[in-house]
């Protein structure tokens, strides 16, 4: 996630529709090209999804909808086949006309249904250059032709792919290995995996999660696109305008059973359950944090920064600029721009995760080591950060709780019981009970992950919190206790600090000061008030619009 190169012109697409803009309609062909019929998944004698059913027919795009941990993810995933180990599984699901076991852990194999998850990392391998992950794939599709003529169709495909996917620059960045590449960049790649399998039906799994205004727009036309060319479209979201720009039919979920589902014009206008109407209520709406201008000693301060990423046969690229940037105590700095601007890269220096860099981050006013592996216990404390991909950031083999309470075991020697306490105590407020998060990682939804990450950090008592779009992932009502939970921390401290790297203009309006990043480098910065309402830089503008 630290290699982000230049994305295209911010002026090309169009805005995500909001409410008031018309929901889309499709011409569906006859009959579902899948179908689910009272599906139920047990896991340890807790049903986590129970008498789900569901039609998705060509053409058409079919959106699930619930709060983290409502089922979304484990119903798409029965359209592969792929379900949680030890599951208990009934029901039937159908794809592409036949019916099969829902047990069987080869359903999807067919090529008939594409997978884009929510977090891409887990799909791409890291060893392999994106390259060879896409020509795989386009490899199978040539080798019809003579055999002078496979490998520039294969990249001929793989190029267009790259292109169709919004990724700017295919040439440039399929020699890239992908954890040089944004999060952004990341799911776009596995979005061109999937347009390249050529799938009858694609589960999209929070396909915006964590990129800009920009981009999602022309996610929403590709996937438009996608759906116009006769393809299903099965979108599990918590991004509500998203939703509405794209969704034909409606499937709202809680806690594993289908409360509400029918087309998306009735539902997003005219909800008729409770729950319905609590999950589309409007987002929430904090007081405006005090802009007035920091005096002191700033506890974070960043000079001539610049950091390089290795790209290919090039050599090394620049890919990030700071020459200047203060954090104070009990200040929130949210870092905005589009996927691949450079803001994952300055938080992953600020932390020691990125070590090919230049330039001072003083703590207190002592510089602080390049690297994580060279920083001591009590600085390792006190820089904090909270990973976008929640998953990749914990072991598998371990239960939640023991691994968010290690943090003060390690960093804080803190006994094991009261380490455990005061880490249950903490998930709790975060919504989490005990229950869940004595079970393992992979078990837990990605929304539910993603919180406890935020609970092990916190758990250090750290100066200075970074948060890479952790509310990205979340829906509205997860979102808004999460964000109420930060601004608090901030305020009742005093000493921490928050840096929020983040798409959402909404969430950067809770911050104190934000910076904006363009290509690597930061074309504006203030509080947020003065930049979120009359902004200098034309880039600045363009994201402004956008948000409104």
């Amino acid at each position: 996630m630290n290699g982000e190169g230049r994305t295209p012109a911010h002026h090309e697409a169009t805005p995500v529709p909001h409410e008031a803009a018309a929901v889309p309609h499709r011409a569906a062909a006859a009959g579902p090209v899948a179908e689910i019929r009272d599906l139920r998944v047990e896991v340890g004698g807790r049903a986590i999804v129970d008498g789900v059913s569901l039609r998705v027919s060509p053409g058409t795009v079919t959106a699930l909808v619930g709060a983290s941990g409502s089922g979304k993810t484990t119903t798409g995933l029965a359209l592969l086949g792929e379900y949680p180990a030890g599951a208990r599984v009934t029901g039937d699901v159908r794809v592409g006309g036949a019916g099969r076991v829902t047990g069987d852990a080869r359903a999807g194999a067919c090529g008939l249904v594409g997978y884009i998850p929510q977090h891409p990392a887990t799909v791409l391998n890291p060893a392999r250059r994106v390259s060879a992950l896409l020509t795989d794939l386009a490899r199978a599709q040539v080798s019809h032709l003579p055999r002078g003529r496979r490998r520039a169709e294969a990249r001929a495909r793989v190029l267009r792919a790259l292109e169709e996917a919004q990724l700017a620059d295919g040439e440039a960045l399929v020699r890239r290995y992908p954890h040089q590449l944004s999060g952004g960049q990341q799911q776009r790649v596995v979005l061109a995996q999937a347009l390249l399998l050529g799938a009858r039906v694609i589960v999209a799994d929070e396909p915006t999660t964590g990129q800009d205004a920009l981009t999602r727009s022309r996610v929403v036309e590709r996937f438009a696109a996608v759906a116009g060319r006769g393809v299903a479209v099965v979108l599990l979201c918590h991004d509500l305008d998203v939703v509405r720009a794209l969704a034909d039919e409606v499937v709202v979920l809680r806690a594993g059973r289908v409360v509400e589902s029918g087309p998306a014009r009735r539902i997003l206008r005219s909800p008729r359950h409770e729950w319905t109407r609590e999950l589309l209520g409007e987002q929430p709406r904090f007081p405006q944090p005090d802009g007035s201008p920091r005096t002191g000693r700033p506890v974070l301060r960043v000079r001539g920064l610049t950091a390089r990423h290795r790209d290919g046969a090039r050599g090394t690229a620049v890919v990030l600029r700071v020459p200047a940037l203060d954090l104070y105590g009990g200040e929130c700095l949210a870092v905005v721009g589009r996927s691949g601007s450079g803001k994952t890269t300055l938080a992953r220096c600020l932390a020691g995760l990125h070590r090919d860099r230049d330039g001072t981050v003083l703590l207190d006013g002592a510089p602080l080591p390049d690297s994580v592996r060279d920083r001591g216990r009590v600085q390792l404390a006190a820089v904090q950060y909270v990973f976008q991909d929640a998953h990749a950031a914990f072991d598998e083999h371990r239960s939640v709780l023991q691994q968010v309470a290690r943090t003060a075991i390690r960093l804080r020697r803190t006994g094991t019981d009261t380490a455990t306490r005061e880490a249950s105590a903490l998930l709790a407020r975060l919504g989490l009970p005990g229950d869940l998060v004595r079970r393992r990682p992979g078990r837990l939804s990605g929304g539910e992950l993603q919180r406890a990450a935020l609970a092990r950090a916190l758990l250090a008592r750290p100066r200075v919190l970074v948060c890479d779009e952790i509310t990205s992932g979340l829906d509205t009502l997860t979102r808004r206790h999460l964000l109420g939970l930060l601004t608090a921390l901030v305020r009742d401290r005093g000493d921490l600090s928050l840096v929020l790297i983040t798409h959402d203009l909404d969430t950067a309006a809770l911050a104190h000061r934000i910076a904006v990043l363009d290509a690597g480098e930061i074309v504006e910065q203030g509080p947020a008030r003065r930049v979120l309402t009359a902004p200098s830089h034309p880039f600045t503008v363009s994201l402004m619009g956008r948000r409104n």
